[in-house]
């Protein structure tokens, strides 16, 4: 990479669901000569394999492969994170990490922005994509504030619009384009001198992030950059702390970090499955007040029978009523999770 301080060589894309097709989309419009090496993160499930890196080797004329750690970063070449790592920059090269997931993701966007934010500076483009809730818009407003550029998908574009347009609401972008576009103006936008003054270093809390992104023990950071939240943390439990404003979310002891608006879905979620448990509880009664019912009706103990059916119409209404909202939020907000799972694995790189 031969252009240091100068022009901006450096470009970080982030994609959850639907970022496959808006990635193919962007990589099928950059140049073959395109002066900047691309890291690319789509979330991924651990445990996992990816066929992203042949689907985008195969999308434009630039070679795509799953990132190495310690690998140098070239121009003209896509590298993508490998499923349960977060894909980190150091200097000129790529690194694989394990650290703590993110919003539940390893890999994890925002740790690929902040390293590059860290290590890059002024140079880094960041891109962020189709996907729900705010995953990218921590990590684009660390590249701004080390002088990089923030590039965000039109969300008119967008399959799943809640990271673009959570992004343009909490960073000043640079350019907002559909996925095609950016591929096709890439070149120009990273052709403009920097012309900027070298931002300051940075803070103590990226430096911690980065961190824990890098698996090196930085708990005895926690308490000075974070103040207890009264939470716990969905993945292992262990209080959590809130880490300045919303945007820069909140942190477990281990490491976990959540985003205020991953942290609420994770509990809508954690309760809606505790209210499936309690449907499956009711119609486990009804069924068997039934089957009480008519054993005391064969009897001739018609009381009994009576007291069993009322059993039967009360539980059986409480099932109806929970069946029918949690069918009704089946409705709304759960199948754009489902569809996040489907996009964000890697079965729909194989679909593709």
């Amino acid at each position: 990479m031969s252009r240091p301080g100068t022009f901006r060589d450096l470009v970080v894309i982030g994609a959850s669901a639907g970022g496959v097709e808006a990635l193919r989309s962007l990589v099928s419009r950059l140049p073959g000569d395109l002066a900047a090496g691309v890291l690319v993160v789509l979330h991924l499930p651990a445990g996992s394999t990816s066929a992203l890196a042949a689907i985008l080797d195969s999308a434009g004329p630039l070679p795509a492969e799953p990132a190495k750690h310690g690998a140098p970063i070239e121009y003209g070449h896509l590298y993508v994170a490998p499923p349960d790592h977060h894909l980190l920059v150091e200097g000129d090269c790529t690194a694989l990490a394990a650290g703590p997931t993110e919003n539940g993701h390893r890999p994890a966007i925002n740790a690929l922005f902040r390293s590059a934010a860290l290590s890059r500076g002024p140079q880094v483009a960041g891109i962020v994509l189709s996907g729900v809730l705010d995953d990218g818009t921590a990590g684009l407003v660390a590249i701004k504030s080390r002088g990089g550029l923030a590039i965000v998908q039109d969300p008119d574009d967008a399959a799943y619009q809640g990271m673009p347009e959570n992004a343009l609401a909490n960073v000043k972008a640079d350019e907002v384009l559909p996925a095609a576009e950016i591929g096709e103006q890439l070149a120009r936008i990273l052709n403009t001198p920097l012309g900027l003054p070298r931002p300051g270093g940075p803070g103590a809390m990226m430096r911690y992030e980065q961190a824990l992104a890098r698996d090196v023990p930085a708990g005895e950071l926690l308490g000075k950059v974070g103040q207890a939240a009264g939470l716990v943390c969905p993945d292992c439990g262990a209080p959590l702390s809130a880490l300045g404003s919303d945007r820069e979310g909140f942190r477990c002891q281990i490491g976990h970090a959540w985003s205020a608006d991953a942290l609420l879905s994770t509990a809508d979620h954690r309760m809606q499955a505790a209210l499936w448990t309690a449907l499956r509880s009711l119609d486990e009664k009804t069924a068997l007040a039934r089957q009480m019912a008519a054993a005391a009706r064969q009897r001739g103990n018609l009381e009994l029978a009576r007291r069993y059916a009322g059993s039967v119409d009360e539980t059986g209404a409480a099932a109806r009523l929970l069946r029918a909202r949690l069918t009704a939020s089946d409705h709304g907000a759960s199948p754009g999770v489902r569809r996040e799972v489907d996009s964000d694995g890697s079965r729909q790189p194989a679909a593709d």
